[in-house]
């Protein structure tokens, strides 16, 4: 007689869950997935921390950081960003004041660094393009305007480089 009553109650749970999810918008499923993923991992990390296990817990610390969302980018694509920035502020090519409108060209060798292309290996003008692209969904100006100048750079880079490769 319990299985039975124990089963109604599972059904009548996970019909009332089932409901819910339906109703609910694919945005906030999502965003509530997310959070709770992130929490779990977080506190299983810890856990594991405090057991001694600190080898367990460093993948579920990075998934952590792969499901952080800030402004649409994830941790990661931001950390790609940053190091994006840090490359060309060594060159020289971008400040943060607005005044500095002075643009050099870029060094082929610096186009290659901004796109994320090994110059001696054997790239295609796809390779080219895909790299591209795949920095400009970061950082496109529509995603944030704060980026149009990077967004300017890049598509500097990617002239320089083609021009090297014909």
């Amino acid at each position: 007689m319990n299985i039975i009553i124990y089963a109604l109650i599972i059904l009548v749970v996970s019909y009332i869950l089932l409901r819910l999810i339906a109703s609910a918008s694919a945005k906030k499923i999502s965003k509530t997935v997310r959070f709770t993923i992130f929490i779990i991992s977080i506190l299983l990390a810890l856990l594991f921390a405090f057991g001694g296990r600190l080898l367990f817990s460093v993948p579920l610390l990075l998934l952590s950081l792969g499901i952080i969302k800030l402004k649409g980018l994830t941790l990661y694509q931001l950390i790609g960003l940053f190091r994006l920035i840090q490359t060309l502020r060594n060159s020289g090519r971008f400040s943060f004041n607005k005044n500095n409108s002075n643009m050099s060209t870029l060094s082929v060798e610096e186009a290659y660094k901004i796109l994320n292309l090994d110059r001696n290996s054997k790239i295609t003008k796809e390779d080219v393009q895909k790299a591209y692209l795949k920095i400009q969904k970061k950082i496109h100006p529509d995603i944030s305007p704060e980026t149009s100048r990077l967004s300017s750079i890049v598509n500097e880079a990617k002239e320089v480089v083609l021009k090297d490769l014909n």
